[in-house]
């Protein structure tokens, strides 16, 4: 079943997870013919996680690039091989399905090597080289590759020998076999007794006889033979040439090819793939096979599908995003630049949260919220108005509370409480995650800026983590490489923030806002950094612009 993703943006906050993971709930209901899968390309925040836990919610999968990988491409309806598999096996494979590369598994399951014709081709020149070659035979493939029947099984299920045609007269036979010393060879011949009782006394690992009737019997005593005889009923040329591709396939298998994680980058890969010699690779997750890939896997590049929420802009979504196939966009924020193939469906509402809209959607489609649902879209309306609190609180937004409410059984004041006393404590954190914990950037007037949000049940706790938050703004500035920085920290109960920026004094000067010290301004009745901090910040841009 084919999978379209949902995402939200970067440092996701809790409109953005709640929208993906519901979002994916109705889609999954509406549409069963795909797999709509939710997840997020950042972090869960402290109270995004809380919720998620207290209502037993398994968090989006963490997903940090959409572009194309090996997993992709991967051919997982192949045909393999077991390591004893005989060679002819593989080389009828190779032939009749036209296929690069076989991979070989010894018990079922464990990975133990590739086979291309690389390796029979190998195999088949060592075959003619210098010398009498030598082989190993397992007396199961026999059977498997010769016409014909076991006239007795012998103790040895595999051994190594030469093999030998006893064609010539008895006495330049044997002198023949004397000289390979103590190695015993397969013997291939007719029914000739006298041949056929040097064998046997020798002990001889194995015997194939030529041209034996079935009514008839081997004229010799095998009470103490330890080999194997096996009656051939193909002609000796025939016999020899089947023998030899009868050799088990972990003798010749590349044991040990390089290795393609399912996770690797679609160009990475195909271009490892291209420089070499090789036909193809195996892919693993881990050390578990997933398929293999080949060259043909890699002609036409791979685009997953994508439905976005709470964002629009691909400078805000997962990375590899401008490399998919976008399918939808359901946001809240103002329009950005965004490209696609095709067109597609995009509901954007000025409303306040995301949630709200992907609430909507249920209705629309006639699809009722479960309570785990509608708990979520609550959260969802509630993190991002700030209990309705917000100026982008709309009547649309309170009318969905109240109806998830009912839903839900709850109370949107007392539950929105509780869910905010479960945010940061400020010292405990790191001044990075704080700052990025809910992060926004934008570019305006040739500016780059990026604007942080945190949510605190009070501000007394600020002047503790002041300094370290100011000298993490100038450091993370530059890494950046950002023109201003900026973090709102909003007092959820009094509607109160403060605003800490990076060090840019053309813009500072210009803010409208209290300033209590340095790079801290205080900002009364401010809690939206959509509504009421940017355009602000805007508005000092284009005078700075207007200004030269």
């Amino acid at each position: 079943m084919d999978k379209i993703y949902i995402t939200g943006h970067k440092n996701p906050d809790m409109d953005s997870i709640c929208a993906a993971w519901c979002y994916g709930v109705l889609k999954n209901k509406i549409d069963p013919s795909h797999n709509y899968v939710p997840i997020r390309c950042g972090n869960l925040n402290k109270q995004t996680k809380a919720v998620l836990e207290n209502l037993n919610v398994e968090p989006p999968r963490l997903v940090k690039d959409i572009a194309p990988q090996v997993q992709d491409v991967a051919k997982r309806n192949i045909i393999t091989l077991e390591e004893n598999d005989p060679i002819l096996t593989a080389i009828k494979e190779l032939d009749e399905k036209t296929i690069s590369l076989i991979p070989v598994f010894k018990n079922g399951n464990d990975f133990a090597g590739i086979l291309t014709i690389n390796e029979v081709t190998g195999f088949l020149l060592a075959d003619n080289g210098e010398g009498r070659p030598r082989y190993n035979f397992l007396i199961d493939n026999f059977s498997r590759v010769l016409p014909g029947y076991f006239y007795r099984r012998g103790k040895s299920r595999e051994f190594n020998a030469m093999l030998m045609t006893g064609v010539m007269p008895f006495d330049v036979s044997v002198e023949r076999i004397k000289e390979l010393g103590q190695d015993k060879p397969l013997l291939v011949m007719g029914l000739r007794e006298d041949l056929l009782q040097y064998a046997v006394d020798h002990q001889f690992p194995a015997i194939v006889i030529t041209g034996m009737h079935e009514e008839q019997t081997v004229p010799v005593d095998l009470a103490n033979y330890e080999g194997t005889i096996y009656i051939s009923q193909t002609d000796t040329a025939e016999t020899i040439r089947l023998l030899r591709l009868s050799a088990p396939l972990k003798n010749i298998i590349d044991t040990d090819p390089p290795r393609l994680e399912s996770s690797a980058s679609f160009d990475r890969a195909r271009d490892e793939l291209l420089k070499s010699s090789l036909r193809g690779l195996p892919v693993f997750t881990g050390d578990n096979f997933e398929g293999v890939v080949t060259r043909r896997c890699f002609i036409e590049r791979p685009r997953r599908r994508l439905i976005l929420v709470d964002h629009n802009e691909l400078s805000q979504s997962v990375n590899g995003a401008d490399q998919a196939d976008i399918l939808e966009i359901h946001d809240h924020h103002r329009l950005g630049t965004i490209k696609t193939r095709h067109p597609i469906f995009c509901n954007s509402r000025p409303v306040g949260s995301t949630c709200t809209i992907v609430f909507e959607q249920f209705i629309m489609n006639g699809v009722e919220p479960d309570k785990t649902t509608a708990l979520l879209l609550l959260s969802g309306i509630l993190s991002d108005t700030v209990i309705l609190k917000s100026p982008t609180t709309t009547e649309t937004d309170r009318r969905t509370v109240e109806k998830l409410c009912e839903r839900a059984g709850v109370d949107y004041k007392v539950y929105g409480e509780q869910m905010f006393s479960q945010g940061l404590t400020l010292k405990k954190q790191k001044p990075e995650d704080l700052i990025f914990t809910d992060y926004k950037e934008y570019t305006e007037q040739g500016f780059s800026i990026g604007i942080g949000q945190l949510e605190v049940l009070n501000l007394d706790e600020v002047s503790d983590v002041k300094e370290d938050l100011l000298s993490c703004l100038e450091k993370s500035k530059k890494a950046k490489n950002k023109d201003w920085l900026m973090l709102l920290i909003t007092n959820v109960t009094n509607g109160n923030s403060l605003l800490l920026t990076s060090a840019f004094p053309r813009g500072e000067e210009n803010l409208l806002y209290e300033k209590r010290e340095e790079n801290l301004y205080n900002l009364p009745g401010i809690l939206s950094r959509k509504k009421q901090l940017l355009p602000e910040i805007l508005r000092v841009l284009e005078e700075l612009k207007d200004n030269g």
